[in-house]
């Protein structure tokens, strides 16, 4: 005879207790004036530690993205700029890298340990415009955008602009309430940073001069010492960055006039809609999980059954807000709008390639500017279910990492710009200077996507060297590369290459010239096999 053992009443009301008691936990540890930024901190934490896994499972099949592998390449010398942007992201791989090894894994630890700190300033953003709860709600929903899980994978100037671009919005806010020469020199000083980054930042730089013009109470803040502080301060701190620039004969400025203009008009019209969708499709992960985190505030079965627009519009109601700074909300509204307007359009009228990338650090003020909308209310229930969404996707993730790497790879295997073996090119390419030369390799030639991930993964790091660029890097010269010798690496199926081979007989015309071809398996699965043209040129004598 079968039994079936039912649960008692009271196991089912303990259960309802301990939620209840988690989601009172969660909601105090989020207003308590003590504890809401650490709990923040830790969420962040988490978040960092959980998405660095999942893309090293990910990625397992790959080599770094090459914007990546440059990244580190600058960090190994501190300039005050180069070549293509300004310093400051090559300065902190240079100084994360001096604590973990040049490994795929560390990358991708300082891609997530980038969007996790732009999260909490994020958070810090949303604590000057709304209240505690919904700051919470906020900073949840940034970690929902796909650009700081997913997309947030290579490390370069548009993923630290998460860091810098909050900090600047931090500061104006600030300067914006206390309208103190001290809030205005914390608003030059953040202003610098973002510049230093990448000069994309000016899009921003110019939302928030808009802004403090339109509000209604910009007289308050053009009138004090603020904004005034704010641009002398700026300018003190960027003095270094300019004497490099006019040294450099502003080439990162003939790099952005080289790279970005098109005379395509039909081609900018694609772009820009391919930006705008791009986009667009994003946020709507954040936004929509963030409204079916308020659609299941209890009692929503009964709703549901009963009266399902009441599932919708319970969230809404007139009346003041007190949880809402409608002074500052109006700055994000403002900024918001402004510098999701403003690159579409400027690329129409000036016919500029417009990336869909370049997106990534524009967009994290729509959670703040949804969540301000005073009409808006957000129960307590709220935090808990959001969180409840962030974990259960992440954590599913996680589980399916390893087989959505697989099935990417499946059916992408002839995908050479994604899963060709550079790494494995990289080492045998170092023994092969070692068995020669007996000595370090020093540089290495080629196109970017080429030659970084030869400076990333060979034991010997050598530093890139781009013929006939005119944004030159500045970490090494022709005159070193004529002395220390190098190799050159090219894809032969690249249109560049006949100039490329000029280069080097006009260098190094006694170079010897070889055939190599690479292939990397992944858990006994093939990746593409690719052929290289490698050039090796003797140290000078």
């Amino acid at each position: 005879m079968s039994t079936t053992s039912i649960p008692s009443a009271r196991t089912r009301v303990k259960s309802r207790v301990s939620f209840d008691r988690f989601r009172a936990w969660l909601v105090a540890y989020a207003t308590d004036p003590s504890a809401r930024l650490w709990l923040v901190i830790q969420f962040a934490i988490l978040h960092a530690v959980i998405w660095t896994f999942i893309l090293i499972n990910l990625k397992a099949a790959q080599d770094v993205h090459m914007d990546v592998a440059e990244a580190w390449g600058w960090g190994q010398k501190f300039l005050w700029g180069y070549g293509k942007h300004p310093p400051l992201s090559g300065w902190i791989t240079g100084l994360w890298f001096k604590v973990f090894p040049a490994t795929d894994w560390a990358t991708y630890a300082l891609a997530m340990a980038t969007v996790s700190v732009g999260m909490v300033i994020c958070w810090l953003v949303a604590m000057r415009v709304v209240d505690p709860r919904r700051a919470f709600l906020v900073v949840v929903m940034v970690a929902l955008y796909p650009i700081f899980n997913f997309k947030g994978f290579k490390y370069n100037p548009d993923l630290l602009q998460l860091v810098t671009l909050p900090l600047v919005v931090l500061a104006y806010l600030d300067a914006f309430e206390k309208r103190s020469w001290l809030s205005g020199i914390w608003l030059g000083l953040a202003g610098a940073l973002a510049l230093m980054t990448k000069y994309w930042v000016l899009t921003m730089f110019g939302a928030i001069g808009l802004a403090a013009l339109i509000h209604p109470e910009r007289m308050r803040f053009l009138l004090s010492p603020a904004p005034w502080v704010a641009i002398a301060t700026m300018a003190v701190a960027m003095i270094p960055h300019i004497i490099w620039l006019a040294d450099s004969h502003f080439v990162p400025l003939a790099y952005a006039g080289d790279t970005y203009s098109v005379d395509d008009a039909g081609l900018v019209h694609q772009l820009v809609l391919g930006y705008v969708l791009h986009n667009a499709g994003l946020l709507a992960l954040p936004v929509a999980l963030a409204a079916l985190a308020m659609a299941l505030v209890p009692p929503w079965r009964t709703l549901l059954l009963r009266a399902p627009s009441r599932i919708v519009t319970r969230a809404w109601a007139r009346g003041v807000n007190p949880g809402v700074n409608v002074s500052q909300a109006l700055n994000v509204w403002i900024i918001q709008t402004i510098v999701a307007a403003g690159p579409p359009l400027g690329a129409l009228a000036f016919s500029i390639y417009l990336k869909t990338d370049w997106g990534i650090s524009l967009f994290f003020l729509v959670p703040l500017a949804l969540v301000a909308i005073p009409a808006l209310r957000v129960q307590s229930a709220v935090l808990f279910n959001i969180v409840a969404i962030w974990l259960v996707l992440s954590v599913a993730t996680l589980v399916a990492s390893p087989w959505i790497a697989a099935r990417e790879m499946a059916a992408n295997r002839d995908n050479t710009a994604t899963y060709g073996a550079r790494s494995e090119l990289a080492r045998e390419l170092t023994q092969a200077w070692h068995s020669r030369f007996a000595s370090r390799w020093a540089i290495v030639t080629g196109t970017m996507d080429s030659i970084q991930p030869m400076v990333f993964y060979s034991p010997d790091h050598p530093v890139a060297f781009i013929p006939n660029e005119a944004w030159s890097s500045g970490l090494t010269t022709l005159d070193e590369v004529k002395k220390d010798g190098f190799i050159g690496v090219f894809d032969p199926t690249d249109g560049r290459l006949p100039a490329f081979e000029k280069w080097v007989s006009e260098i190094a015309p006694n170079a010897e010239r070889i055939v190599m071809t690479t292939r990397r398996f992944t858990h006994g699965k093939a990746g593409p096999a690719m052929t290289w043209n490698i050039y090796i040129a003797p140290p000078a004598k």
